[in-house]
């Protein structure tokens, strides 16, 4: 399972160990990453994502899972965001048919 956030798309980045002898060598920054469960209002399930705490808060800060994936462009989301995004857009859609029939 790859280090990238289902969200954002924040994944590994690299840089280097500076010492005080001003030595270098390579290490990793790692994203905060943290499996959650966010609830889906549309789908009345929840949907398990590995996320990291920043795009928590970001989904947060736009009202939820729903409302955040609605808003955002899908040339901003990671693929894993866009096919929940499909799965929620197919829901509405099922939910409006059944409601004008």
């Amino acid at each position: 399972m790859s280090r990238r956030c289902h969200i954002t798309g924040k994944g590994v980045m690299t840089g280097n160990n500076v010492s005080h002898a001003n030595n270098k060598s390579r290490r990793r920054f790692l994203p905060n990453l943290q499996d959650v469960s966010l609830l889906s209002d549309v789908l009345g399930a929840s949907v398990s994502m590995r996320v990291t705490t920043r795009g928590l808060r970001t989904i947060e800060h736009n009202g939820g899972l729903d409302a955040f994936l609605l808003t955002t462009p899908n040339r901003n989301l990671p693929e894993e965001a866009q096919v929940v995004k499909r799965r929620i857009l197919r829901a509405q859609a099922k939910k409006a048919a059944t409601a004008s029939a």
